[in-house]
């Protein structure tokens, strides 16, 4: 019988269970793929600790890759034996799970299973944030928080391509070199230097269109103060926790700001919008122009010290959870 991590309450790294589990015939609309990789993301703590709650009990992780078992009734874009990814539909850390088969997208040769299971959400969030969201140009100057970690190194790479200048905030020197060699132009060690004042330092006063932030309270006001006016705030996670709430005058008053709290889900709802995702990412991973570096590679039966790591902010690029 296959296993899969499970969770009964919310809590720490210690409420994440490895059990047997039963995964029946795939029904209508579905597949069953088994697993050979799962990613790990700051949203997977998120369901553990209770901040995004969840039905219990049940089996975190919102991004794997695997091969097709077998489909059901009505499902006639995929067979057993095809290399499939996902981003999206909670179940993740599984060794074989059933799933909506309009969720699944195919892989290209060129991209093994394991950096798709690592790659799905942070790529497609990547994507979001620079081609949805806000649309990066040549000549534009963005700042993304966390730019050593999984989606941080996917953006600077991505927003490099596209002629932008990249301002990244990192924890250590280490991780400021890690940015750098992805991209980033100007990599700021955040707890030792102001970034608010060095972006200002960096764009000699003229600030910035949009700043992206998935750190959250501790970045979150320092950011508005980053935006030029009429900037975007991008708030896409809270791994420092969620920001405290702000009024919205505060936003006139620095500048006609503007603030989007965006969902990856929310841009891939449509299987038209899901395809046309998963082909620019695809595109950019086969062309080289964007490399995905898995740094951390757990089994998944030690997805408890895969979530101590990443909480301790010890993880950099992205971790997979082998199957």
């Amino acid at each position: 019988m296959p296993h899969a991590i499970r969770i009964h309450e919310a809590g720490g790294p210690e409420v994440l269970k490895w059990e047997e589990v039963e995964v029946g015939n795939p029904g209508r609309g579905e597949a069953r793929i088994r697993q050979r990789a799962a990613g790990l993301n700051f949203i997977d703590v998120y369901h553990r600790t209770g901040l995004y709650p969840q039905e219990m009990p049940f089996t975190p992780g919102v991004e794997g890759a695997g091969i097709v078992e077998a489909v059901g009734p009505g499902v006639t874009n995929l067979q057993a034996g095809d290399r499939v990814a996902y981003a999206g539909p909670i179940g993740g850390y599984a060794e074989e799970r059933l799933i909506a088969a309009d969720r699944l997208v195919k892989l290209p040769d060129l991209i093994s299973t394991e950096h798709a299971g690592a790659m799905m959400l942070q790529g497609l969030t990547a994507r979001m944030l620079l081609r949805a969201v806000h649309r990066v140009e040549k000549g534009d100057t963005i700042l993304i928080h966390a730019a050593a970690g999984g989606v941080g190194l996917i953006v600077c790479q991505w927003a490099k391509a596209l002629g932008a200048t990249v301002i990244g905030t990192v924890g250590t020197d280490e991780k400021a070199e890690l940015a750098r060699a992805h991209g980033c132009d100007h990599p700021i060690v955040y707890t030792r230097d102001d970034f608010a004042a060095e972006v200002d330092r960096i764009t000699e006063g003229r600030k910035l269109p949009v700043v992206y932030d998935s750190v959250g309270r501790s970045t979150f006001m320092k950011s508005l103060d980053c935006l030029h006016p009429r900037g975007l705030m991008v708030s896409f996670g809270n791994a420092s926790g969620p920001p405290d709430p702000i009024a919205p005058g505060l936003l006139a008053q620095k500048g006609s700001l503007f603030l989007t709290r965006p969902t990856l889900f929310h841009y891939i709802a449509a299987r038209a919008e899901l395809e046309k995702s998963a082909a620019e990412l695809f595109e950019m991973v086969s062309s080289g122009k964007v490399k995905v570096e898995v740094k951390q590679r757990f089994p998944l039966e030690d997805a408890a010290e895969a979530h101590r790591q990443l909480e301790a902010r010890k993880t950099s690029g992205s971790t997979v959870l082998m199957i």
